[in-house]
């Protein structure tokens, strides 16, 4: 069920690290991803990591085709930052995000010997109790309890996993308390519903498109992201599911 485990989660690009050094941080917004990754990594600590983090996963996710090694760069990053300050909540996001990719590009199968499902769920559990206010983990988690539903149906998803959309849109509320204007939030939660039943829940995907296209773009990644929402906006007032359809599933790195 390792495929479960992914939330689109682009939405990790929402969070910049308070004390991460500057220079790292405005080549992560500027988009030059593998300068930033450099800049980062050459301080050693926590934060630098997790700006290396971040652009790592900026970089794979604009990617014409989805890219293991460039997940694996994520994870890494993802990794040294979580050893050099455990107690920071977003590093063991982006461990679990990456993870949740890497499963979705390997397949099930291979996913499930791996036990990143397992690995996945104890790094968000992790980071909500570190910060239970935490935007960033809340967000994923929301991600999470869909991408159950999406793949075990409510009942089985309910009875086995404890996952409902209901908590999924709990999650996302929490999330959108503490960052109410994060565009990427709002585009990754329609992203989510878009993959789980685009039919059923249009209504919000496209209200969450809506204020992902309006949102306020202070990065590369943002303003990319709120190109997209326009894009599959568009797609759906225009009726092209298959353009829609394409987008969504390239977007959650689905081979």
């Amino acid at each position: 069920m390792l495929r479960l485990l992914v939330f689109a989660l682009a939405a990790c690009a929402i969070v910049a690290p308070a004390m991460a050094d500057p220079s790292a941080l405005d080549l992560y917004a500027a988009g030059k991803y593998e300068d930033a990754m450099v800049a980062g990594a050459a301080q050693h600590n926590a934060d630098g990591f997790l700006i290396a983090a971040r652009a790592a996963l900026g970089d794979a996710l604009l990617r014409p085709t989805p890219c293991m090694d460039c997940f694996k760069r994520v994870e890494q990053y993802a990794r040294r930052a979580v050893a050099a300050d455990p107690k920071q909540p977003d590093p063991h996001v982006y461990l679990a995000v990456a993870l949740g990719y890497e499963s979705r590009i390997m397949g099930l199968v291979q996913a499930r010997e791996t036990g990143n499902a397992e690995t996945a769920k104890k790094e968000l559990d992790a980071a909500l109790a570190i910060d239970p206010h935490d935007a960033l983990a809340l967000a994923a988690m929301g991600g999470w309890n869909i991408e159950i539903v999406r793949h075990a149906g409510a009942m089985l998803g309910s009875l086995v996993y404890g996952a409902s959309i209901t908590q999924a849109q709990a999650d996302f509320a929490k999330a959108f308390a503490v960052q109410p204007d994060r565009l990427v939030l709002h585009f990754q939660y329609a992203l989510s519903l878009s993959g789980c039943d685009p039919d059923r829940y249009r209504a919000l995907i496209e209200h969450e498109l809506s204020l992902a296209s309006k949102g306020i773009a202070t990065t590369a990644y943002d303003k990319f992201t709120r190109g997209r929402a326009v894009e599959l906006m568009n797609s759906l007032h225009g009726g092209d599911r298959d353009a829609f359809d394409a987008l969504v599933r390239h977007d959650q790195a689905y081979p």
